[in-house]
């Protein structure tokens, strides 16, 4: 076997970089993008792989872009709310390191992406209200990402703690310019209203089929491990149509989707969402209920990823850092 050659240096891409190379209308392009290459076996998602002690986890994602010569990993630690995720991309046919980026607003615009993209095709294309239940840091981007596919006009706020909401409400009104309502209560922030987005750390279910008007879309996206629950079964029995990111991940994180296979003899009713995006059909004509849980996965943050690589790469941004040479280990 011919030795490798071993590229002198890999570029380290900043938390400024990827901001000035993409905004979240471009990672959902590049989401897109990654999601047919995904249907049509030409990209490949590491299923999420975790650690966890008292005040934290250890996580791992990734996937595989091998017709654009990259793989690459995500890693990072949440330890007491803190974190700073990196990916770490590789050449496919060397394995040399061919970047290193810093994931946390690329990670905020991967998830927007992912609930940005289930909205364009699964919410009535004449929606222009949401409700946002949940006011943690990826509720503002939740609702840039509805607002990038939809025209809205009001947005309704609920969150358990209404200090949290009304500053969450101040927050909303600095940046966008449509009517914010605060709600006090789950029943007011969904009735009749089109789009309804989860992003909470719930333990059991608070919206109910009885909160939920016909030709709903929700976009669910808190309750990622097995003890976590936003959504009732009642809600999912309605759904014409449910789809989620990475079938693998819910089938052995989303407790809302586990019971809900549970109770239906099977999976055949939950489609990835790299189908919808290949197949292009937008919603049903009189569907009731249409939801996608969303519990993030590799193949959006490297998809993000690998369109900033180009970007800095034709851009000359970056920093370029010595590539790890090998010296012999000490065996003796």
């Amino acid at each position: 076997m011919a030795d490798i050659k071993v590229p002198d240096t890999f570029l380290w891409i900043t938390e400024a970089d990827v901001c000035d190379l993409i905004d979240l209308s471009g990672s959902a392009q590049a989401l897109e993008k990654g999601l047919v290459a995904e249907a049509e076996g030409k990209a490949v998602n590491m299923t999420k792989t975790q650690t966890v002690w008292d005040v934290g986890s250890l996580n791992v994602t990734g996937a595989q872009f091998t017709g654009d010569g990259l793989v690459g990993a995500k890693v990072w630690s949440n330890a007491n709310l803190g974190a700073a995720p990196l990916i770490v991309m590789h050449n496919s046919e060397d394995g040399q390191i061919a970047a290193i980026v810093e994931a946390f607003a690329l990670g905020q615009m991967r998830t927007a992406s992912l609930s940005s993209v289930a909205t364009k095709w699964c919410a009535a294309e004449d929606a222009d209200e949401m409700a946002i239940m949940g006011s943690g840091h990826q509720a503002l981007p939740q609702v840039a990402a509805i607002a990038a596919v939809r025209a809205l006009k009001r947005v309704r706020v609920w969150s358990r703690t209404p200090a949290n909401r009304d500053a969450f409400v101040d927050q909303l009104k600095a940046a966008f310019d449509f009517e914010i309502i605060a709600c006090d209560n789950v029943e007011d922030a969904a009735k009749d209203c089109p789009i309804i987005t989860t992003f909470t750390r719930a333990k059991e279910p608070f919206l109910f089929a009885d909160h939920v008007s016909p030709g709903t879309h929700i976009n669910a996206g808190g309750a990622i491990i097995p003890t976590n629950a936003e959504i009732d079964q009642s809600v999912l029995e309605r759904c014409d149509k449910i789809v989620c990111d990475n079938l693998a991940q819910v089938q052995k994180g989303s407790r809302e989707l586990m019971e809900y296979a549970a109770r239906a003899g099977g999976w055949d009713a939950v489609t990835p969402i790299c189908n919808l995006v290949r197949d292009a059909k937008p919603r049903p004509q009189g569907a009731d209920i249409t939801i996608y849980k969303f519990m993030g996965m590799g193949l959006a943050d490297i998809a993000s990823a690998v369109e900033i690589l180009k970007r800095a790469r034709a851009k000359g941004m970056g920093t370029e850092v010595p590539h790890p040479r090998r010296s012999k280990p000490r065996l003796t």
